[in-house]
């Protein structure tokens, strides 16, 4: 991507004196690109990280959240990488009257040594969902499909005593070699079975800046790629666990361990581990040998964590009273019909057994989250296999959903996890994993038992007991502080707030049956078997799986 440094405008500015030669040097640049080209304004940007003033989008530390240097090769290093403080505003998407599939990113930027200015791009499907954010390469973004509205995202970091500032973004939409998209078919969302760790860190601030309170109700993934701003709902996903019990909520913090791992993309798309099957994390990777049991931080992975669960979905949602596998629809990535619900004043609205009133509940969705719609059945709608939703919870439906009985059979529930496979990941770091089978659910293999606990960053503090009155068989603590990373700034896995504490007796959501242990061992090993692979009780172990915060 283009960056003009204010080193360059300056000796632009000594030319300009003695002649037009800035006008002639810029000019035709923009004239040789055809498009259409904006400049978003940024003081009407949102973000973590960034201080918008008069003098443009100034970096901030005290806001700012741990990722991984964007130089060197840090996937087959042995050695940590290098961890940035590092700052996202998401700027006014842009309609266009032309579809489009790449987009050049122009920067007018201070940048002093040892920070950088770039710029992530995304673009909305035709179906209505938003294409994942895509970091500018050379300049351009190229679009999974032609869009007809833009988003940017600017991204600044900084390691040295200064900060950059962003004084202007121009972007230019090259208009589409082809006609408009092709009619969307529905396809069913990405979905795999992934190991789920609690995040705690009551009274932190996730990478979106959102301040997590107690009992909250979002996810974390490995990826900013997947991130949703502060507040809003663009990417989430519906996680179920091996009790039937499903949630769907916002993703809305970045971890466990890692920052770059979009290991629900195919390998080819995946901005880091691409050696590894699509829908393995690296970290579940990790733990069987892959980058030397390594995180991309160079940490030693405790966990095979894919995702970090709020504690409101951890305990009171989903009824898990440890770290557990858990079924993972990442919803944005299918092309089915999603509509957006409203709950009226409160956090979430129950999701039924039956399409009556008075059904008992199997789970919740999180207000403005957009949730699958299959077919209408009286008054309610069906968004899953036994999962309904009253019709007045949603702001709009489309007007051609079928009625239930006219519908074609649902997907079987994705409530029941599979089990994982010991092949998924790699026997060996670096060595490339054959390609699971399609449609298959990747999971991480099954560990090593003697390292279940090992490299556990953290202290044991406060135990809380189960949801609904159920006792866990040993702690699990409050989420400490993640294990410090070179030159990284506070972030939210360093939060010192308390954990969420005790679930209360009569805390789960209604309708919750008592989970059971989420833990089964193999007498003659101890390895943890089936669902619960890694899941053994042991203390530290129901707690967040640190990203790359310090």
């Amino acid at each position: 991507m283009r960056s003009i440094t204010r080193a360059g405008l300056r000796a632009i500015g000594l030319l300009a004196a003695t002649g037009a030669l800035c006008a002639a040097a810029t000019v035709p640049a923009m004239a040789d690109e055809p498009g259409t080209t904006w400049q978003p304004e940024l003081s009407e940007g949102t973000g973590n990280g960034v201080v918008v003033s008069p003098d443009g989008a100034r970096f901030d530390r005290s806001t700012a959240f741990g990722a991984p240097a964007d130089e060197g090769d840090t996937e087959s290093s042995a050695d940590p990488a290098e961890v940035v403080p590092t700052g996202l505003l998401t700027l006014a998407p842009r309609t266009l009257d032309t579809p489009t599939r790449e987009v050049d990113s122009r920067l007018v930027a201070d940048t002093p040594p040892g920070s950088t200015a770039s710029v992530d791009v995304r673009g909305k499907r035709a179906g209505g969902g938003w294409t994942e954010w895509i970091p500018a390469q050379d300049s351009r973004t190229e679009l999974p499909e032609a869009v007809t509205e833009v988003q940017g995202r600017l991204v600044l970091t900084a390691t040295g005593a200064a900060d950059p500032t962003v004084r202007e973004l121009t972007l230019t939409a090259t208009p589409g070699s082809g006609a408009e998209s092709e009619p969307v078919t529905e396809a069913a969302p990405r979905s795999y079975s992934v190991f789920a760790t609690r995040e705690g860190l009551v009274g932190g601030t996730t990478a979106n800046g959102h301040k997590i309170v107690n009992r909250d109700r979002f996810v974390a993934l490995p990826s900013r790629r997947a991130l949703s701003a502060n507040g809003k709902t663009d990417y989430s996903v519906k996680v179920c666990a091996p009790n039937g019990r499903c949630a769907i909520a916002p993703v809305w913090d970045i971890g466990p361990w890692n920052t770059k791992d979009d290991y629900w993309n195919p390998s080819s798309q995946r901005e880091m581990w691409k050696d590894l099957p699509q829908g393995v994390p690296q970290a579940a990777a990790a733990r069987n040998g892959h980058n030397g049991g390594k995180d991309q931080f160079g940490r030693r992975v405790a966990n095979p964590a894919g995702i970090d669960l709020g504690d409101g979905i951890f305990w009171d949602v989903l009824g898990l009273k440890d770290n557990s596998q858990v079924r993972v629809d990442y919803l944005w990535t299918g092309s089915q019909r999603l509509s957006a619900i409203r709950t009226e004043g409160t956090p979430d609205i129950q999701i039924l057994a039956r399409p009556e009133a008075g059904a008992e509940s199997v789970g919740i969705a999180v207000d403005a989250t957009e949730v699958p719609v299959q077919c209408t059945s009286g008054a309610f709608v069906r968004i899953g296999d036994g999962q309904y939703l009253p019709a007045t919870a949603f702001t709009g439906l489309p007007g051609d959903v079928p009625a239930c009985d006219a519908a074609a059979p649902s997907e079987p529930s994705p409530a029941a996890p599979t089990a994982p496979d010991a092949s998924a990941a790699p026997s060996a770091p670096g060595t490339p994993a054959a390609p699971p089978a399609p449609d298959t659910s990747a999971a991480p293999a099954v560990p090593d038992a003697s390292a279940a606990a090992g490299g556990s960053p953290a202290q044991v503090p406060a135990v809380p007991t189960a949801p609904s009155g159920a006792t866990p068989s040993s702690p699990a603590p409050s989420a400490p502080s993640a294990p410090s990373a070179p030159s990284a700034p506070s972030a939210p896995s360093a939060a010192t707030g308390p954990g969420a504490g005790a679930p209360a007796a009569g805390g789960a959501t209604a309708g919750t049956p008592s989970p059971g242990p989420t833990t089964a061992t193999t007498p003659a090993t101890g390895v943890p078997t089936g669902d619960n692979q890694a899941a053994r009780v042991t203390p530290g172990s129901a707690q967040r799986a640190p990203s790359g915060t310090s």
